[in-house]
């Protein structure tokens, strides 16, 4: 009950932490990243859309629930909180776009990752370059960002399998500030997308929509 309690009165505070991250149009939003290398960045464009729809009926965030995208060598970047990283195989940053990541994170900008198959060579070696005195460390059951609203006890939810793996969640930071969140073997942005799409059971869908309002939570909180 007082954690009910807790998390009612989370959520009134959390409309004051959104309006520090005003954006050009009205709303909290989620910025695709556009990179090199052959991955598909662009595919599944209706998940964004559907997560923001989700939290803006289940909390008092307001979302603007639209598909964009933002090249990592522009500047654009810096107008999102937000940046989602997703695709199959490939991802190559240069030099010089690695530094413009590390200057969009050290500001304070978050980014989710979520391998939607075959990425985490590539995530693994291309975030070296931003962040070369670190390696992505799982993060353990109770940390924050798997109770913000919704509890996950054992992290991650299985939302696609693809190699018989448990899922797992890895995170960089900036100090002590969580500041890139990368799920394996996971894949729950699959869940976010139409369900039409890949015809996820209700469960599942459900199950990644809460888990991706927990991520958009934390990204505001910290």
């Amino acid at each position: 009950m007082k954690k009910n309690i807790f998390k009612i009165l989370f959520l009134i505070a959390l409309l004051l932490v959104v309006d520090v991250y005003s954006q050009t149009k009205s709303g909290f939003q989620i910025a695709r990243l556009k990179y090199s290398g052959g991955g598909d960045w662009y595919n599944d464009p209706s998940a964004e859309i559907n997560l923001l729809n989700f939290v803006k009926t289940n909390t008092t965030i307001n979302t603007n629930a639209e598909y964009v995208f933002v090249d990592v060598s522009s500047d654009d970047i810096f107008n999102y909180p937000f940046l989602f990283i997703t695709g199959h195989g490939n991802i190559v940053l240069s030099e010089r776009e690695a530094k413009r990541l590390k200057t969009y994170l050290e500001r304070g900008g978050f980014i989710y990752i979520d391998d939607d198959y075959g990425m985490d060579k590539a995530i693994r070696r291309e975030f070296k370059k931003v962040f070369p005195n670190q390696s992505f460390a799982e993060l353990p059951f109770n940390h924050k960002i798997y109770h913000t609203l919704f509890d996950f006890n054992f992290g991650p939810p299985k939302t696609h399998e693809h190699n018989n793996k448990p899922p797992q969640g890895f995170g960089l930071f900036v100090g002590k500030r969580l500041a890139v969140y990368y799920t394996y073997e996971s894949n729950p942005s699959d869940g976010w997308a139409d369900k039409e799409v890949h015809n996820d059971p209700e469960d599942k869908r459900l199950e990644a929509l809460r888990f991706g309002t927990n991520i958009i939570i934390y990204s505001l909180t910290n």
